[in-house]
């Protein structure tokens, strides 16, 4: 690969770990202290940001949703994911080939890895600290919910951070985002940037491939696709 500045930015729920288990636990937790009662029913959540999911989890529970709301739970999930911290590493797995292929990326010239993520900014942060993938990420980069963007919106944000951060220009066609729904990559084609699509979510590898996806493989473990696909993804 040669050397240019490439911007790779991770999805983490289902491309890189899969702290279902946790998460579940934590939503348990949060709507019980925001709002009074046990959570019965949550939401499909690949490709969605937390906003997302707490108000369909908020709706398929019956709450009627105030402006208050969303922030309680924010706060409330983030206490969750905290308490979760040993959780996390005892029940949480990396997904196979991920760690290779972020220390493969790490040691491309002109590549800079974060993340963009759904998930609250704190409990990003402890998914991929804990499970021991956070040496090679620059987390202060990334794109997190925030309560306000959309995901596309998101990889937005990410490009103009690690440009400032790392005194380059990321643009769209240089910025690879690696994510596993449908969703993402609809949100990476509104960004107008190139994705790999990892069918180690829900979506199958077709289905990848239907929502447009630029390359598709069905997990992280051939390291050395994964970083040729970012390499043709961004050639210039």
């Amino acid at each position: 690969m040669s050397t240019l500045n490439r911007l790779v930015l991770w999805n983490i729920d289902h491309t890189l770990v899969d702290v279902g288990r946790i998460t579940r636990d934590a939503y348990a937790e949060a709507f019980q202290r925001t709002i009074g009662r046990p959570l019965v029913r949550l939401p499909p959540t690949p490709g969605r940001t937390e906003s997302e999911i707490i108000f369909e989890t908020l709706a398929f529970n019956d709450v009627v949703t105030t402006d208050d709301h969303l922030p309680a739970f924010f706060d409330a999930l983030a206490e969750a994911f905290a308490n979760r911290r040993a959780d996390l590493r005892a029940h949480g797995r990396v997904l196979a080939g991920a760690g290779e292929a972020v220390e493969a990326l790490a040691h491309v010239p002109g590549v800079v890895q974060s993340v963009l993520t759904g998930s609250l900014q704190p409990n990003a942060v402890l998914k991929v600290t804990e499970l021991g993938l956070a040496g090679r990420l620059d987390l202060e980069a990334g794109g997190y919910e925030n309560g306000v963007y959309s995901k596309a919106a998101l990889l937005e944000v990410a490009r103009a951070r690690a440009g400032e951060r790392h005194g380059a220009r990321y643009p769209e066609s240089a910025t690879v985002y690696v994510a596993d729904s449908p969703r993402d990559v609809q949100a990476a084609h509104i960004a107008g940037s190139p994705i790999v699509a990892v069918a180690t979510g829900s979506a199958t590898e077709a289905e990848l491939r239907a929502a447009g996806a630029d390359r598709v493989v069905a997990t992280l473990a051939d390291t050395h696709a994964v970083v040729n696909a970012v390499a043709d993804l961004t050639r210039m």
